[in-house]
């Protein structure tokens, strides 16, 4: 029997219960810059060093976290189902805990890429995760991290449609639905499609749209939605 589409978009929310901080939490690493300075294409003309210390440090704060048990309870549900992530988050965290279709719709805090290519992509590794200023690809060109900076492009976001549109059941947790294009992923879900929407936070959903709340944190969160769709198997 063929297994149904499970597509799951996940935001900041996702990896705050494993203490990874992102722009939107108070406190931690981004309050100690504008976030104009680090995660945009005129903080890197500006200050390149500063930019490539921040993501440094960033790097060193996810090493030290670990999937928590919404990203685990995302990982049992590829046993009944072909589970698809759309993630707005840059961590690892998805794939650490065993899930195997990820798609980073704003890039990936372990991979980098020469400045003036968006397709050849290095991944670094926990033992070496730092880049600075003269550290360059094989053709002499600075690296950068492969981030999608405020004003860039989001590559990613046709084949996130294209999963959207292929969803028999659509998830989204930990979002604000607020950050575009991801948040505009919604009205590509299918007219009778179930969509099941996890955070504690209230979040403002597009009117006409029959969503299932669970106001709760990913990992309680993702039990009882784990729950809910064990009985309908």
């Amino acid at each position: 029997m063929k297994m149904k589409k499970l597509v799951i978009l996940t935001g900041a929310g996702m990896s705050a219960e494993s203490g990874f901080s992102t722009f939107r939490d108070s406190g931690g690493l981004w309050e100690k810059y504008n976030v104009e300075d680090v995660a945009s294409p005129d903080g890197w003309e500006r200050n390149p060093e500063m930019v490539l210390d921040f993501y440094n440090r960033l790097r060193k704060q996810l090493m030290q976290a670990k999937p928590n048990a919404g990203h685990q309870g995302l990982y049992e549900l590829e046993h009944d189902y072909d589970v698809k992530i759309i993630t707005q988050n840059v961590d690892d965290l998805h794939e650490r805990a065993g899930n195997h279709n990820v798609l980073h719709l704003h890039g990936e805090l372990m991979k980098v890429r020469p400045v003036n290519r968006e397709n050849e992509i290095y991944t670094l590794t926990p033992e070496n995760c730092e880049i600075h200023l003269g550290d360059k690809d094989k053709n002499g060109i600075q690296l950068r991290p492969h981030i999608v900076w405020f004003g860039e492009p989001v590559p990613m976001i046709e084949k996130a449609i294209e999963w959207t549109e292929e969803a028999d059941i659509f998830v989204i947790i930990g979002t604000s639905l607020n950050v575009y294009p991801a948040a505009g992923l919604i009205h590509y879900v299918r007219k009778g499609i179930p969509i099941y929407l996890i955070d504690p936070q209230e979040v403002h959903i597009p009117s006409g749209l029959p969503v299932h709340i669970i106001h709760k944190g990913a990992g309680e969160g993702v039990k009882e939605l784990v729950q809910i769709l064990k009985s309908h198997l």
